[in-house]
């Protein structure tokens, strides 16, 4: 019986260790795509503060603080930002520049 259960083990930690490998690149790449959207839902925020209110209003400042609190989330997360002016993940931390 003290076989069995071993074999047993094994197999379910096999498994798992499995389980995990197959998961583990999907759930960061569902990561990146709430990043990705976050960062571009931000970013329409601020497009429309500036037409509605001037690139120099309050509204447009909030916007980009937002903005640039989406990119630094992503960049905590995964060390990468989502650029959405040029469709591109970037790998610098220098968004502070895309304005």
């Amino acid at each position: 019986m003290n076989r069995r259960f071993g074999k047993t083990t094994v197999a379910a930690v096999v498994m798992g260790a499995f389980l995990l490998f197959v998961a583990a690149p999907r759930v960061h790449a569902d990561e990146k795509d709430k990043c990705q959207h976050a960062i571009e839902r931000a970013e329409a925020r601020l497009d429309k503060a500036i037409h509605d209110k001037g690139d120099h209003s309050r509204e447009a400042d909030d916007r980009r603080r937002d903005l640039n609190a989406e990119r630094e989330k992503c960049w905590n997360a995964n060390h990468q930002w989502w650029n959405g002016k040029d469709h591109r993940w970037e790998t610098e931390h220098n968004w502070d520049n895309q304005h």
